[in-house]
Parts: structure tokens; C-alpha cells; sequence
């Protein structure tokens, strides 16, 4: 079980700094890497970029609080487990947190050891996630973005890696076209734009990889899920 926590990454989404600091501190040692970040701002771009296994949030926070940057990480990916720290107890933050998708909900203060053994649980799970097999003997690493084929590295661009992981994390759902635009480009991107990267991918894996669902958006099949 040991191994299994040294592979995950997590991140800490806490604006009390020495909060964020001690709770990294405690559990560091247990996982590959822990990163923290101030705000749900600053949360959900270092969950685009840093891609972690777990999140652990504040509810209350300055400019995007945790429920809200929640609600914008499950867009992305539905199976991302968000564990949510807060100094409520009332039943109507619990009651929303669980209604946005939440794992777990500790109170503060809180022992670091108890979300530890929470991340234990779920550590199994997250490994059994981390390779998909998907048609054509296509084989995605979701740890390390990459997809082989017969044993063989395909060469894909950064985005093209991004949207492979995007369809495999809503496995077998389709992916609204607006969704794929936001998730993968800081600018505004047409539809035409979004057909042509599909279509060169396509030609460098196979045309049966990523599947169009007319008008709504697009979707891989996992065929371990």
C-alpha cells in the first residue's frame, strides 16, 4: 500500500498559508508530491497544469471558493476525488459539498493521519485507473500521458495527449464540443479548428479512436473501465 501512496501526486487548495504549510508538511513523506495552492483560482490552474490524483480543499476562500473550483475540476473529470477541509459544521455546507461530488468531508482541526488513511482507501482504485485500454490496441498511460500501440510510443503534441486524457476521465460519456474548447485552449477556438486537431489526430492513431457523436461532442470507448 506504501508504493501505491508513493506514486499518487495531491493537491493542497488552502488560503490559511500555515495551514496549507503544516498539513503539506505532515503528509509529504507518504506521496510522490504534494503542491499547494492559495485560492480556487489559483486551484484550478494547477490542477490543469499539475494534474493531481487527489485534491484537498478549503470551502471558504477568497475569489473562487472550494465548492465552486469542485464543480469546475468534476467538468473536467468526473473521477478526480476532492476531499474538502472546513471550519463548518453546519449541515447546509455538508450538504453541498456532498451534492457537488465530494470523497470526504473533514472538520478542522483534523488529524493529517485520518487523511492519510482516507487517501489509502482510495489509492487502489486510482491505480487500477491510471492505464486504459481503449480500441484499436491503443494503450493510454493516464500517469504519464502517453499512448502506445503493440508496444510501439505514438508521438502526439501536448493538446493531443490533453484530449485523449479528457475523453478517458469521462470514459465512455460524451464530451460536450464547448467543453473540449475550454479545457484544451485559453483562447476562443471555432468548430472548424477543433475538427481539423481531431482530423490530424486521427490520421496518427486511427480514425475509430476518438468517435463523433453528431452535434453534441465526442467520446472514447475504455474498454477496462
Amino acid at each position: 500500500m506504501q508504493d501505491l501512496l508513493k506514486t499518487l501526486k495531491i493537491l493542497i487548495v488552502e488560503d490559511e498559508k500555515r495551514l496549507a504549510q503544516l498539513l503539506k508538511e505532515a503528509i509529504s513523506d507518504s506521496f510522490f508530491k504534494v503542491i499547494i495552492a492559495k485560492d480556487g483560482i489559483e486551484g484550478l490552474k494547477k490542477y490543469k497544469s499539475f494534474k493531481p490524483d487527489i485534491v484537498i480543499t478549503d470551502i471558504m476562500m477568497p475569489q473562487l471558493d472550494g465548492l465552486k473550483m469542485t464543480l469546475k475540476i468534476k467538468e473536467i473529470d468526473s473521477n478526480t476525488p476532492i476531499i474538502v477541509l472546513s471550519a463548518h459544521s453546519d449541515k447546509e455546507k455538508l450538504l453541498k459539498a456532498i451534492d457537488v461530488g465530494i470523497n470526504k468531508y473533514f472538520i478542522k482541526p483534523f488529524d493529517p493521519d485520518e487523511v492519510i488513511e482516507h487517501i489509502k482507501k482510495l489509492a487502489p482504485k486510482i491505480e487500477k485507473q491510471k492505464i486504459s485500454i481503449l480500441k484499436d490496441e491503443f494503450i493510454f498511460d493516464n500517469n504519464n500521458f502517453s499512448l502506445h500501440k503493440n508496444e510501439q510510443l505514438i508521438n502526439l503534441t501536448k493538446r493531443e495527449k490533453e484530449f485523449i486524457y479528457l475523453l478517458i476521465k469521462n470514459k465512455n460519456s460524451i464530451v460536450k464540443t464547448q467543453t473540449i474548447k475550454t479545457s484544451l485552449w485559453d483562447e476562443e477556438v471555432n468548430d472548424e479548428r477543433l475538427r481539423t486537431f481531431i482530423k490530424r489526430l486521427r490520421l496518427k492513431t486511427s480514425k475509430d479512436l476518438i468517435e463523433n457523436i453528431s452535434g453534441q461532442g465526442y467520446l472514447v470507448s475504455v474498454l477496462n473501465s
